[in-house]
């Protein structure tokens, strides 16, 4: 068989429990629920930074941002990293990318590219392109632009959903693209995510009277912040992805190609509606780390459910061994592929991640428990964490009850402390202390 062509399907700010797979009662996601039932399911999903532009620089360079530089929102992507769009040109591939980009502009007045089009040098290596680089800043649910990789606005037709405008653009490469080499096409949504300019999460019209019969997650029960207002347009956001992942699996099947495609569903974190912080992410909680992940296609076929606990980290690698690229020693994550054939080794029994901007933090998360540490007041790295949550995910599923001061559970902080620790080594960080107090 020749090179299996690669769909990353990317949304954004979407929880795992919105999918009926993993268990969503309303019919939100027939598509993906039927890719899983084809392809894998992997359970225990998590992100490697719930920040969007660090998320993105993960995926880029199979590193944690911190590595690459990228440890918060309005950092640019060093041009002389390697991307996955670099090392898959370089083994045949022709490279498309649709939507949210995120890595082009820093804090540099001449860097400002949130607006504008993004100059290809800051594009990562992909050649395909339409895109902005902050999308929430070049439109909202029914209007905007983004721009062509000639510097051109694409403008969304009138009374046109987002979802389906950006869709609209993928299709249009499946139509062009270049059949004599295999392709990967990212298409980076900004669905679920709020719209910033007007506070609130904008589904497609009606979302509100069509999606207001959900169960309200077991972490917001009784909560305050914004999930009352705002979780059926959530809701909303996630179906109108899902029929995107419909039409785009459709043109691959009607193009003969089905079978021959990865594609990977996933996103760069979860939103916890405001109940943990003063936004909706940027914490150690399932809320914002735990997301979905399904993979159908070449590697992936037979409708199986993956047990272990995987990270965002994982996808580059994983994108690169379905190409049959070996995976470069700078790689943080791991292909998946042999966790799914049950042939990985000593697969890691925890899932790291770094957060910024709202604080410092590093967390590990295991199927037992939740343990996080943070420096509130710096930005960066830092020498000294101070212990800031632990939580028992077998007997409180929905961490609600903070165990970091339980002077029963001091072995058991110890343990998860020098686990982070080695995690964080493993990341290229220097090496830290954690204290108690």
């Amino acid at each position: 068989m020749s090179s299996p062509n690669i769909v990353f399907f990317f949304s954004d700010q979407q929880r795992w429990d919105t999918c009926g797979c993993y268990g969503q009662d309303l019919p939100v996601t027939p598509n993906l629920d039927q890719m899983a039932a084809e392809g894998t399911r992997f359970e225990h999903a998590f992100t490697c930074q719930p920040v969007c532009g660090p998320a993105r620089a993960s995926l880029q360079t199979g590193k944690y941002p911190e590595a690459v530089g990228c440890w918060r929102n309005n950092i640019h992507l060093p041009v002389d990293e390697k991307t996955i769009a670099h090392w898959l040109t370089e083994w045949g591939y022709q490279p498309a990318y649709v939507g949210k980009w995120h890595l082009a502009s820093g804090p540099e007045p001449q860097r400002n590219y949130r607006e504008q089009t993004v100059p290809k040098q800051f594009r990562g290596g992909w050649d395909w392109w339409c895109a902005s680089d902050v999308l929430e800043f070049t439109s909202h649910s029914y209007d905007g632009h983004m721009f062509w990789g000639d510097g051109s606005r694409y403008e969304f037709p009138e009374g046109r959903y987002r979802v389906d405008a950006v869709t609209d653009v993928a299709m249009q490469f499946l139509q062009e693209r270049d059949r004599e080499r295999p392709f990967i096409l990212f298409v980076s949504y900004i669905e679920p995510h709020h719209q910033n300019d007007h506070n609130r999460y904008e589904g497609p019209k009606g979302s509100q009277e069509r999606w207001s019969d959900y169960e309200v997650p077991g972490d917001l029960l009784d909560t305050e912040g914004d999930w009352r207002e705002n979780f059926a347009d959530y809701l909303g956001c996630c179906n109108a992805l899902d029929g995107a992942l419909g039409r785009i699996r459709g043109a691959l099947a009607e193009d003969g190609i089905g079978d021959e495609t990865v594609v990977l569903y996933t996103s760069d974190h979860g939103s916890h509606f405001r109940t943990r912080n003063a936004e909706y992410k940027r914490a150690c909680h399932d809320g914002c780390l735990r997301i979905p992940m399904v993979a159908t296609g070449p590697g992936f076929t037979g409708g199986g459910v993956v047990s272990e606990l995987v990270s965002l980290i994982d996808a580059p690698a994983t994108m690169l061994a379905a190409a049959g690229i070996p995976v470069p020693e700078s790689y943080h994550g791991r292909a998946l592929q042999p966790l799914v054939a049950g042939e990985a080794q000593d697969w890691p029994q925890e899932v790291f991640a770094q957060i910024s901007e709202s604080q410092t933090g590093r967390c590990v998360r295991t199927a037992k428990w939740t343990y996080s540490v943070s420096v509130p007041e710096r930005a960066g790295r830092s020498d000294v964490y101070r212990e800031e949550y632990l939580y028992d995910n077998e007997n409180d599923s929905h961490q609600r009850e903070n165990l970091v001061r339980d002077p029963s559970l001091a072995e058991v902080r110890e343990s998860l402390g020098e686990t982070l620790l080695r995690r964080m080594a493993e990341a290229d960080e220097e090496p830290s202390e954690i204290r108690a107090d």
